[in-house]
């Protein structure tokens, strides 16, 4: 007998969900509701992947979360599979702070716990709040678990956590690194240990999408990762700065007489490869740098000399290096940043078989060499997956 759990991740206007078998990890369904809350007409699409299989389509305004997940499950009810054999509804919530280092049973308190942490998280927490809150109220007799994208992270050594700050002022306001991609680095780094068959490993993974973050993972327990209190730290992403001279704020108030809303929007939706290239998807980038453009060239070398810092300070962190991992929407798809990647890395011996390199495929893969002395991987996230068997764990 088939137990499904329901997965959400609620944006601010938008609820992704899927229905995976926890048993058969089987995708039974899958879909997206838009526009929730704009004033506008939403928009639901519900695709059931067993059984009766179908795509269905819904135009409706969508007042708030409540409303939107009601409709969703109508969806479920008239054309399956059957809400009614829910085992578990798992919610992506991307802030835990220090206070969630695990799946977490929700609870009013824990709701409440929530709220006082939005202000680490102002854009996303409120809207997980708030697809909390309607699930529980529409399918009330089940548990509900909170998935934190920042609790894989949560247990960082206090070096690496720490800034260096006035220690009271940062205890007062949770000033500390977070890091985000959690689930993500989770899952992947537990396919390489079964790839791999070893618990042991030293490796780094590159979570490298629109958003991009690389974590040191040693034998299962992350001791490291790129990203900070907020998501804009770390690596250069595609609209994000990623690291840069903290000055440069003081610099672009003092200079420019901009705002801190002024910067922060200026760092986090222009800047990046889109401000160094005027592309945020790698494929444009590749195709300028084809056609000869410098600045596109300069932007992907940006890129790559950000990434391989990391990794060669990760590979110091660890104490040695096992395997290097790729994932997420540019990780899986771009050879060529995987390529530039492993050639700057020759001195730690990493040996990439550029034809396995250069293969498109959906499937987990070594790409290096047999004689490398670092196992490279291609690894397709499922964050999804990772918080179902995270519900299954916590709920046995």
């Amino acid at each position: 007998m088939s137990k499904p759990i329901l997965v959400l991740n609620c944006g601010s206007s938008s609820i992704k969900y899927q229905m995976i078998d926890a048993e058969s990890e089987e995708l039974l369904a899958i879909g997206i509701v838009q526009r929730i809350a704009t004033g506008t007409t939403g928009t639901v699409d519900h695709e059931v992947l067993t059984g009766e299989v179908g795509e269905y389509h819904v135009d409706q305004l969508l007042d708030d979360h409540e409303t939107a997940l009601a409709t969703v499950f109508t969806l479920f009810n008239e054309h399956g599979p059957d809400l009614g054999s829910t085992f578990a509804v798992a919610h992506r919530t991307v802030h835990g702070g220090d206070k969630f280092a695990d799946p977490t049973l929700i609870t009013d308190e824990v709701v409440e716990t929530l709220r006082e942490l939005s202000p680490l998280a102002p854009l996303h927490n409120p809207a997980g709040i708030s697809g909390i809150q309607a699930a529980r109220k529409l399918l009330p007799d089940i548990p509900h678990v909170g998935i934190f994208d920042t609790a894989f992270f949560a247990r960082l050594p206090a070096e690496a956590y720490t800034y260096a700050i006035d220690t009271e002022l940062a205890k007062r306001h949770r000033i500390r690194k977070y890091g985000f991609h959690g689930t993500s680095h989770r899952f992947v780094s537990r396919q390489v240990a079964r790839m791999l068959k070893r618990d042991d490993l030293k490796q780094i993974v590159c979570h490298l999408g629109n958003g991009a973050s690389v974590s040191a993972v040693d034998s299962g327990r992350a001791i490291e990762t790129s990203m900070g209190l907020t998501p804009l730290a770390g690596l250069v992403m595609g609209t994000r700065s990623g690291d840069i001279d903290p000055g440069i704020v003081g610099y672009l108030n003092r200079e420019l007489d901009m705002t801190s809303g002024d910067i922060d929007e200026e760092l986090n939706k222009r800047s990046g490869m889109l401000g160094l290239t005027g592309h945020t998807d790698m494929r444009d980038v590749e195709a300028a740098i084809n056609a000869g453009n410098d600045q596109a060239r300069l932007g992907m070398d940006v890129y790559i000399h950000r990434l391989v810092f990391y990794i060669g300070g990760y590979a110091a962190l660890l104490g040695g290096l096992d395997a290097l991992t790729f994932t997420a929407g540019v990780g899986e798809n771009a050879a060529l940043v995987r390529s530039e990647v492993c050639s700057r890395l020759s001195g730690f011996g990493v040996k990439l078989d550029e034809q396995a390199n250069a293969e498109r495929s959906k499937q987990a893969r070594i790409i290096s060499t047999a004689d490398s002395a670092v196992s490279v991987l291609v690894v397709p996230t499922n964050e999804e997956l990772s918080m179902a068997r995270q519900t299954v764990e916590l709920l046995g």
